[in-house]
């Protein structure tokens, strides 16, 4: 679970940032060069290989180099960890709300019973 969580925090924090967050976008699409990449920000080439390290070293994106040419493609398996951790909270919350329903519903039945109102 340690693990996991550092993983999670790598990923959400790999995600904070806008510049990453386009990247990964444009990677959906499908593989792209570095250049490819960088074309539609207002920053340096060096500032995206940067943001690129951030992102491979979270594990939602991966990189190849053929000649002189670097591709990066989207990695969907780490996603998974995220998703998970989402419907897990999601589920939580769902439990919670059937838990409070139920709890209004009593509250209710008894403010409207004179008899356990004494």
């Amino acid at each position: 679970m340690l693990h996991e969580s550092a993983r999670l925090d790598a990923m959400y924090q790999a995600l904070a940032d806008p510049t990453r967050r386009g990247m990964v976008e444009r990677l959906t699409e499908g593989p792209a060069s570095v250049s490819e990449l960088a074309r539609p920000f207002d920053i340096s080439l060096s500032a995206i290989v940067q943001h690129l390290a951030v992102l491979e070293a979270s594990g939602l994106v991966r990189s190849e180099k053929a000649g002189r040419v670097r591709t990066c493609r989207i990695e969907p398996a780490a996603l998974t960890l995220a998703e998970r951790w989402i419907s897990e909270r999601r589920e939580r919350r769902k439990l919670w709300e059937r838990r409070l329903d139920r709890l209004g519903d009593d509250l209710a039945a008894t403010a409207n019973d004179p008899e356990q109102t004494r």
